[in-house]
């Protein structure tokens, strides 16, 4: 589990080492609220993933199924700065396994949920849906605005960083990979 004891004394000395005060009256909760929003945005340190998935078998549907622009945020894990942005996940059932729509949700949710790379998370996202549905195919797209680039070194607001993992068919067959980024590329 997370020590925010140990969180709190590590900010309050990034604070002294800084030259701020961490006693001053706008500094003096600022460890305990860091501490507390560490807890919740590493809380996928401590959740298996494999804990939200649920398979249904669905016979009739054998087509591409899609969630696109799902909200995430991470922090990178050079400069522990938040990237922003959305994940697109598809996948091609194999003989009618589906998982929940809102579980494809959730998997990106708890993997972001750690000191990421966006081409790790990318991956990691890819392979969990494989390994937990055996889908034919499986396609993720990220689109993320790193704030690594944005307020320090190359200062590139706006700059996004788009990272595909392709499984399966998606991967093996063009016109099904080419199907699949048209759906995620498409603005409808």
């Amino acid at each position: 589990m997370i020590d925010k004891e140990k969180i709190k004394k590590a900010v309050r000395d990034i604070l002294e080492a800084i030259g701020e005060d961490p006693d001053r009256e706008g500094l003096l909760e600022t460890p305990d609220r860091v501490a507390r929003m560490y807890e919740e945005i590493f809380a996928g340190l401590h959740t298996d993933v494999k804990d939200v998935i649920k398979i249904f078998q669905e016979d009739e549907h054998q087509e591409i199924i899609l969630v696109k622009d799902i909200p995430l945020y991470s922090m990178c894990e050079h400069h522990l700065l938040p990237f922003i942005g959305v994940a697109h996940v598809a996948y091609l059932p194999r003989k009618g396994r589906i998982l929940g729509l809102s579980k494809l949700a959730r998997i990106v949710d708890i993997l972001a949920k750690r000191p990421q790379l966006q081409e790790r998370l990318t991956s990691e996202i890819a392979d969990t849906i494989m390994e937990a549905v055996n889908p034919l195919g499986v396609a993720v797209v990220i689109e993320a605005e790193h704030l690594c680039m944005t307020m320090r070194g190359i200062k590139k607001p706006g700059a996004k960083t788009v990272t595909s993992a392709l499984r399966g068919i998606f991967r093996t067959d063009e016109k099904s990979r080419a199907e699949v980024m048209s759906l995620i590329n498409s603005k409808k």
